[in-house]
């Protein structure tokens, strides 16, 4: 199966996904058994598969086929090269390829002046007017390339306003940015652009990231800190002709390779290998030279040599758009695409499944169990009924006294209940005291303060360290409050099941690791780039560091937001169960209560009545029956993919 056709495949088992959990969103609609916290969870899966994107980064420095290699797997359809690639260096700029639905086919592109600022791209996103527009015309391949071309415009600046927004002139160890004859420097035009393209895949929720070569990481932190570790999958792409440089090295070591070679979803793409087929040469030794190749790269990059694929990106593009399989399968393209579609979307499914089925599953069985202590309270009503066939009215009295003292000492343990919210309520507060948003915000600004005070680079990187370690230490604190709640939770959960028979099973689990593996994944980041990038940059300290720690600072935010929300989203969840059995214990007493007395008031009612609950226990059955159908039908979707029936 083709990259393509997996990824056509992946949409449309996210498409089913989506369906299904709509569908149980509005029978528990239809059926009164929605609840705000269960319509509010459902509402998020769907607008997170909704939004679900497939991320893929194509690095490389310049010159080594990087946006041929983007055109052969995904533009041959168009018969024509969409991204502009030619000799030397063509991509400029981080350029984003994606399908937003609301917006207009066009590009947007962020001038590289806003570097001089400390906003990072992401925060610009908000900022539409900071943006140049090119209009797209999708329909004709030539004006699309016309377009296309803006990506790779380029300015001349003086060295002074070059090295000011990053660029490192002069250096020894850069060919790029020189000063030329005129006293200016040639850089790229632009910061950031994005190619909003209605492409098929595109469409389909793929996101191509084509990034510029190891001077514009470097120079944008956000790129190492946020875009490439968030891609489902990065290629690596070496070339034939220069084996691995030091600079591809630096950016596998510092970028790519550092999580570990085993990481899924990091592919090496040895590029370029026609310039092996040398018509002189047998096709059995220019398959044994491009092998000496591959193991040379795979020593060098301590990988194995089966995740290293050497490819024609050129002759794949000529052979997909001239129909020329014999040219197809020299190019090893197919074998590439093919390790892509077996790897990367797998290990994307993998992860929505995930997310899904735990969400999903905490309101089914929410579900399932209100529906249980329904028929349960109702075959106790049924048991006492039935009992009192035949029984005088001194009986009937008895259990009308029973179902009285059984309402009484329920709401009288209800005081146990309000004084547990209240407890709760306390506790919440002191949850988001630590994990809240003022207090990271009053942290950020003290060590952007210290930091633009420093003199010295130790001092900066003591305050970025002291950042960090204090963002931490509040996550431990709410850690240890979330421990506190769900055990009093646990506790509460237990004496309410024992006392009064609710069916409350265990309080939902939560775990910030995720969001403290983050700042352990930031901190690892600072201490490898900062030294570095404070000693090796020629640009103003200041500004250096101001830009650095912003992007930081965002990331822990970002992480501190998701944290919150999380947190909201399971405080509301672990309360619920609680909530909804509570309130339906209440309701079943009452009704149990009104039954006894209207067969006190008039015995000739007990078998009307008696038919009436059997005729809702009945509807209570089919409503099981009709959870456990639309259910399942979502939990076969949530199966490993060779588990999963096939589609009709």
């Amino acid at each position: 199966m083709t990259l393509a056709h997996q990824f056509a495949a992946y949409a449309e088992w996210r498409s089913r996904l989506s369906a299904n959990i709509g569908q149980f969103q509005a029978w528990l609609s239809d059926n009164d058994l929605s609840d705000a916290q269960s319509d509010m969870r459902l509402t998020q899966l769907l607008e997170r598969l909704r939004e679900d994107r497939l991320n893929v980064a194509f690095v490389a420095e310049f010159s080594r086929g990087k946006s041929e290699l983007i055109n052969a797997i995904f533009f041959a359809d168009y018969g024509s090269r969409i991204l502009p690639s030619s000799a030397g260096r063509t991509t400029m700029c981080p350029t984003e390829l994606l399908y937003d639905p609301r917006k207009t086919p066009r590009i947007e592109l962020l001038p590289i002046q806003t570097r001089a600022a400390n906003g990072s791209v992401s925060e610009y996103r908000r900022y539409p007017e900071e943006w140049f527009m090119v209009a797209l015309n999708v329909d004709s391949a030539d004006m699309m390339q016309e377009g296309l071309r803006h990506v790779s415009e380029t300015i001349r600046v003086s060295p002074e306003e070059a090295g000011h927004l990053g660029f490192d002139v002069g250096d020894a160890t850069s060919e790029l940015y020189r000063i030329g004859k005129d006293g200016l420097v040639e850089i790229p035009r632009w910061r950031h652009a994005v190619i909003n393209f209605p492409h098929p895949l595109l469409e389909q929720g793929l996101v191509i990231l084509d990034t510029p070569g190891l001077n514009a990481i470097g120079a944008e932190p956000e790129l190492t800190l946020s875009l490439l570790p968030n891609a489902h999958a990065v290629l690596f792409i070496l070339a034939a002709d220069t084996g691995v440089t030091q600079s591809d090295l630096t950016i596998w070591k510092e970028h790519i390779g550092a999580g570990g070679a085993a990481r899924r979803g990091r592919v090496v793409v040895l590029n370029k290998i026609d310039g092996q087929w040398d018509e002189l040469k047998t096709r059995a030794e220019i398959d044994a030279e491009i092998g000496r190749q591959v193991a040379s790269c795979a020593s060098i990059l301590n990988l194995p040599e089966g995740q290293i694929f050497p490819v024609s990106a050129q002759k794949g593009l000529v052979a997909k758009i001239n129909g020329d399989e014999a040219l197809l399968e020299r190019s090893r393209l197919p074998i590439l695409e093919l390790a892509l579609s077996e790897e990367l979307l797998p290990a994307k499914q993998d992860i929505v499944r995930d997310n899904i089925e735990s969400e999903f599953s905490d309101v089914s069985l929410r579900v399932g169990g209100l529906l249980e202590s329904r028929l349960s309270g109702l075959r106790e009503q049924l048991t006492e009924l039935t009992e009192l066939r035949g029984k005088n009215k001194g009986v009937v009295e008895y259990m009308m006294g029973k179902v009285r003292a059984d309402k009484e000492e329920f709401e009288s343990g209800l005081q146990r209940y309000y004084a547990v919210r209240s407890v709760f309520s306390t506790l919440t507060n002191n949850l988001f005291g630590h994990l809240g948003l003022d207090a990271l915000r009053h942290l950020t600004h003290e060590t952007r303060t210290a930091m633009i005070e420093a003199n010295f680079s130790r001092t900066l990187s003591d305050a970025m360290g002291n950042f960090l370690s204090r963002s931490r230490a509040s996550l431990t604190r709410s850690r240890d409050e979330i421990g506190e709640i769900r055990s009093m939770m646990e506790a509460v959960y237990k004496k309410f099941s024992v006392e009064h028979g609710l069916k409350l099973g265990t309080p939902a689990a939560f775990s910030l690791l995720r969001y403290e593996k983050e700042l352990d994944r930031l901190e690892g980041w600072c201490n490898t780039h900062l030294n570095t990038m404070l000693s090796l940059m020629t640009t103003d300290k200041k500004h250096i560091t101001q830009k650095f720690f912003e992007e930081v600072a965002i990331q822990v935010r970002r992480a501190f937001e998701r944290a919150n929300k999380d947190a909201e989203t399971w405080l509301r969840a672990i309360m619920a169960p609680m909530e909804t059995q509570v309130r339906e214990h209440q309701i079943q007493l009452k009704r149990r209560l009104e039954s006894i007395k209207r067969i006190h008031q008039a015995t000739d009612t007990l078998e009307d009545r008696i038919r009436e609950l059997e005729s809702v226990d009945k509807d209570l059955l089919q409503q099981i029956h009709a959870l456990e159908a639309v259910v399942g039908r979502v939990r076969e979707l949530l199966l490993p993919p060779e588990a999963q029936p096939k589609a009709a």
